[in-house]
């Protein structure tokens, strides 16, 4: 069974999506810690990140970075982090998160936008690549 980010990838489930490649997807968690708090997975479903052979890790790390500068350009913040969690969703995944303080990393904290916010924080990211 695809998981849920397979069916975002094959357009079954909307998102507000950042960025895509041949390779590889960037999306708004729909469920942020703060504004701005983007995933990137590869297209590939493998359940764990340190699963994926050398060439795709190396090309998700990649794919992020330029992600994550774009975030620091769109997103007032004081940097953006990155963390790997990947209990919830069994397809491996990296959270770049725009932080100024701790707490923002915590993920028991959420930040709640309306869609309009989510659609205009994606489109601040989308201009900033």
């Amino acid at each position: 069974m695809a998981s849920i980010f397979t069916k975002i990838i094959n357009d079954e489930i909307p998102c507000y999506k950042i960025a895509e490649t041949d390779e590889f997807f960037a999306f708004l968690d729909i469920n942020p810690n703060a504004k701005g708090h983007t995933l990137c997975i590869p297209k590939q479903e493998v359940d764990k990140l340190f699963d994926l052979d050398e060439a795709t890790y190396n090309g998700l790390m990649q794919f992020s970075r330029q992600i994550a500068k774009a975030i620091e350009i769109a997103i007032p913040c004081n940097r953006v982090g990155l963390t790997v969690i990947g209990l919830e969703v069994p397809h491996a995944h990296v959270h770049l998160i725009p932080l100024n303080a701790m707490e923002d990393a915590k993920f028991g904290k959420k930040e709640s936008l309306t869609p309009e916010e989510f659609q205009a924080v994606a489109d601040a990211i989308k201009a900033a690549l």
